[in-house]
């Protein structure tokens, strides 16, 4: 079988490493087919890893890539939408707990999930800013666009702000942008107002927005003249008046679905940004914050789904989170412990590149299942990553053989190996949603 697009992308990818490009490649080749491994070191097990042991670890901390070419290559080999319907792109950040590495530097204090109630979700530890284009399918199944740190001087909306206004020129036109709520604000639009593309993006239930300011009238009295129109209080009915437009699926009641739009709306911090508020009315919910009665978004843009289509479509922004959900638990992401955010940036590069081979091979029809896994469900990931090893042995590697060099010579006589400096964590200080204003 044929693999031309995994092979090209294969090539393009070895070149966009600047330095220990082979053994680089080699650790991706043995992310890609090894299965069993349980720790950083066992990849080196691979027949596809040509190399000692130890070069995994150095490829990591001598290892360089091209960071400009690598998004070249994943933009270029990015999924096309089917026809008539548009590309959607989610984006999201998640967190590296690392709550012990105290010699790991620029720790900021991260969300930590499923903890016990009562216990602060926050830990020390790395955060990463993502994008990724998802299927309308229900999966993981996920393609890496982009994927930055977010250091401590910035907060998640800043640089998703940047990855977007780096990316979106670069795909096809008319692409729909999904986020939750912690970029439904006026900083992310007031970011992104020359990104052109449509941003669905979820609201907090308790944000007050604008409407247009009222015409002057023609013998105005005194004062200054208003910029702004009456308020909009998602949780005070009364300053809602009549919607836009409004959808009803007619279903039964416990199933029923209401879409209610408000147009010409802004954020009082965001004048120039014109919005329009979604509400979701599920009255059959239950009501809990994993199963909400109703539900508030925002959408800025051009062309506006229509209504009918909006539960499902920012549906389709969880399969970020369940690609979150591959890449810790079978890619080993977060287990691999590197001591720098550099280094452990590389890695993250490797894993997101491991991800996006595993998209392109697919349709393969080499991915193996498990005797007690069911041929009627659709492919998941790991069965596919199960199968990379007969598409490696057709596709050969790019990476060239490896040279005997001899022995180390080792550290020299008298050599004093210091203790590895320690970084406390940082405290980034609280944002102002509406205003972007640093709060001490």
């Amino acid at each position: 079988m044929q693999h031309s697009t995994l092979s090209a992308y294969r090539t393009d990818l070895y070149a966009s490493f600047s330095r220990a490009a082979d053994a680089l490649m080699n650790l991706n080749d043995a992310l890609l087919t090894d299965t069993a491994a349980q720790s950083f070191v066992e990849l080196t097990l691979s027949p596809f890893f040509v190399r000692e042991w130890s070069s995994a670890y150095a490829a990591c901390k001598d290892g360089l890539l091209d960071r400009a070419a690598l998004r070249g290559v994943r933009v270029k080999y990015a999924p096309k939408p089917p026809p008539n319907k548009r590309l959607v792109v989610a984006g999201d950040a998640s967190s590296i707990a690392r709550p012990v590495s105290g010699t790991a530097r620029d720790r900021t204090y991260v969300h930590q999930s499923n903890l016990p109630e009562g216990c602060k979700p926050v830990t020390p530890g790395w955060q990463f800013s993502f994008v990724a284009v998802v299927p309308e399918e229900a999966s993981s199944w996920v393609y890496t666009l982009d994927v930055e740190r977010i250091p401590s001087h910035q907060t998640p909306v800043e640089v998703m702000g940047d990855q977007l206004i780096d990316l979106i020129p670069r795909l096809a036109p008319g692409v729909l942008f999904l986020g939750d709520g912690g970029y439904g604000n006026a900083v992310f639009l007031l970011k992104t107002q020359p990104v052109a593309c449509d941003k669905l993006l979820r609201l907090a239930k308790n944000r007050v927005l604008r409407r247009a300011k009222p015409p002057r009238p023609d013998k105005p009295g005194p004062g200054r003249p208003l910029e702004d129109g009456a308020e909009f209080r998602c949780q005070d009915k009364t300053t809602h008046g009549v919607a836009s437009a409004h959808w009803d699926d007619g279903q039964a009641p416990g199933q029923r679905i209401e879409v209610d739009r408000w147009d010409d709306l802004h954020f009082l911090a965001a004048r120039p940004v014109v919005v329009s508020v979604i509400r979701v009315t599920r009255p059959g919910a239950a009501d809990t914050k994993r199963d909400p009665k109703v539900s508030w978004f925002v959408f800025c843009g051009r062309t506006c789904p229509p209504l009918s289509e909006i539960p499902t479509e920012y549906a389709r922004r969880y399969r970020i989170e369940h690609g979150f959900r591959f890449k810790k638990q079978d890619l080993m992401w977060e287990s691999v412990r590197l001591r720098t955010p550099e280094r452990f940036g590389l890695w993250t590069d490797l894993v997101c590149c491991a991800e996006n081979q595993l998209y392109l091979a697919r349709e393969s029809g080499l991915a193996h299942r498990q005797p007690w896994e069911s041929a009627l469900r659709p492919l998941t990931p790991q069965q596919v990553r199960r199968g990379m090893n007969r598409i490696l042995a057709e596709l050969g590697t790019p990476a060239r053989l490896s040279q005997v060099r001899g022995n180390s010579p080792g550290r020299l006589p008298g050599t004093i190996v210091e203790k590895a400096q320690r970084f406390p964590t940082v405290f980034k200080s609280k944002t102002d949603p509406e205003k972007g204003e640093r709060i001490v």
